[in-house]
């Protein structure tokens, strides 16, 4: 089968319609569902249907082309269902974060202009005064039943497809306007990139308020797959979805993939020989989680992702040469993207913050043209935040997010170096470190430490390896294992809670640490 990467409509809603056409009793989606419920099976042509059937009652309800339609649940068939036929209607679909304060998502909801919202039964009184339609109601047509059609819409070039909200890790979200075009030729570029599509079967645990879940699905879908759908990420049920659904293809954030590792029982029950590609995302990488991803699944592609909301899913590749990529870099800049370093008034230094310029590109954020001003270049860049490295095959490397350094003595501190030098102890699995306020040094490093399982290295020792194997003003005053990292709301490290966490562990040990 070869995977139908053009999309007719230019239509984002319609990245299943291909398969759905040529094959609809193929396999779009197993929907795994809450707790012991049976899994669900949703044909291409069911899902296809489905969509349909909301772009119709969508178009009923009288909703107008760039309406926007907020969507609020756990993971399900029926919410990629209704995201596809929004968009097939030519309305704007907008996955809202469940999991903000009932505050921040009425914010969300006014601020991305929402008439309606569609909300699984958990969630249905979150949608405040706005009509609320239940996710659960979406149906998709009978098997061997002729689904009315349908035909979507044909978007311009910036016609609108979705809104996205950043997490706001660092204040309000942010809404994220992309357009069905940039998004499309993402998809397409990732489809190239990755042969034999159709053969696979995805595992998906990522929320689909968040880019990669809702990216790599369409991947999937575009191409033919079958995904195997969590609603919600837990460790121990994605180690068991791998075994029981042979899935083929991993996708996750990197610290999800860490805590799937430790479930040492259920990966000791499970056969995980069926995985074939673990692809890592939206957050950074380190080396030891890689050898042990390699460790679970020898054979296995492991690829370290990059992308951002505002720029889309698509920066780096392979390289033009088949250099061999190093395991933890992120890649050689891909076709059609225009990737720069900039320090200070270099634009081409060797390290510096990313830029990018994507077909992808947002045309700002939603309602706030300063902060728009605050991080789009006068020539169409996007300011990333990402400080990068570029090594002398032109593969790029994180070093750690500009807002994240902080002062130490004088001496910046990426927590990014830091928490890639503690990784390479034989005894840590997992390290994040964050700063604390303090009166002599400005900031001092603090690290938290998942130790790898059956080892219980002591503090002082991580320190003493810290000092042995970076500068000593890098080395963590204070050292505290945990069984595991705090996740917020897209599964990236919870570092503003650790923060917390560690003004109040060195207030207790005043006159202690060093």
């Amino acid at each position: 089968m070869t995977p139908p990467i053009a999309v007719a409509s230019r239509n984002f809603g319609d990245v299943a319609a291909a398969t759905a056409g040529a094959d609809p009793a193929r396999i779009a989606f197993i929907d795994l569902g809450e707790g012991d419920a049976a899994p669900r099976p949703w044909t291409y042509g069911a899902l296809h249907g489905a969509a349909g059937a909301v772009a119709r009652a969508l178009r009923a309800r009288g909703a107008r082309r760039g309406d926007r339609v907020a969507i609020l649940g756990a993971n399900s068939a029926e919410y990629y269902a209704v995201f596809l036929g929004a968009m097939r209607a030519g309305l704007v679909a907008v996955p809202v974060n469940w999991k903000l304060a009932p505050a921040t998502i009425a914010h969300v909801l006014r601020d991305s202009g929402a008439s309606l919202v569609f909300a699984d039964a958990e969630r249905r009184h979150a949608g405040g005064d706005l009509p609320v339609l239940e996710l659960e109601g979406v149906r998709a047509p009978r098997a061997g039943a002729e689904p009315e059609p349908f035909e979507s819409v044909a978007a311009g070039r910036d016609e609108l497809a979705m809104i996205l909200y950043t997490s706001g890790s660092t204040g309000v979200p942010k809404g994220v306007p992309l357009a069905h075009h940039g998004q499309l030729w993402a998809i397409e570029h990732r489809l190239a990139g990755t042969p034999g599509v159709e053969r696979h079967r995805l595992l998906v645990a990522a929320p689909f308020f968040h880019m990669n879940a809702l990216c790599v699905t369409a991947v999937a879908l575009c191409g033919g797959a079958s995904v195997a759908l969590l609603p919600r990420f837990t460790a121990a049920a994605y180690v068991e979805a791998i075994g029981r659904h042979r899935c083929t293809w991993l996708t996750a954030v990197p610290t999800m993939i860490a805590m799937a590792a430790r479930e040492s029982e259920a990966l000791a029950r499970t056969d995980l020989s069926s995985v074939e590609r673990v692809a890592m995302g939206s957050a950074p990488l380190g080396q030891a989680l890689v050898d042990r991803v390699k460790a679970l699944f020898p054979g296995a592609l492991v690829g370290n992702g990059y992308g951002t909301t505002e720029t889309g899913p698509v920066a780096f590749g392979p390289h033009p040469r088949g250099v061999p990529r190093p395991d933890i870099a992120l890649g050689y800049p891909a076709e059609g993207v225009d990737v720069r370093l900039v320090d200070g008034d270099d634009t081409d230094a060797d390290e510096g913050v990313l830029q990018l310029r994507t077909p992808a590109l947002m045309p700002g954020y939603l309602n706030l043209p300063a902060k728009t001003a605050q991080v789009m270049t006068a020539d169409g860049y996007y300011v990333t935040g990402d400080v990068m490295r570029r090594d002398a095959d032109g593969f790029y490397h994180f070093v750690g997010r500009a807002d994240d350094m902080f002062v130490c003595g004088g001496e910046n501190i990426y927590p990014g170096e830091v928490e890639a030098m503690l990784e390479r102890h034989p005894e840590i699995r997992q390290a994040c470190v964050v700063p604390v306020p303090d009166e002599l040094k400005g900031a001092k490093p603090v690290a938290f430490v998942v130790p790898v399982a059956g080892t219980a290295p002591s503090p002082q020792s991580i320190r003493e390896w810290a000092l042995a194997h970076g500068p000593a003003y890098q080395h963590p005053r204070h050292v505290e294992l945990v069984p595991e990292l705090p996740l917020a709301g897209t599964g990236k490290i919870d570092r503003a809670a650790l923060a917390a966490r560690a003004v109040a562990a060195l207030a207790e040990a005043a006159g202690v640490v060093a």
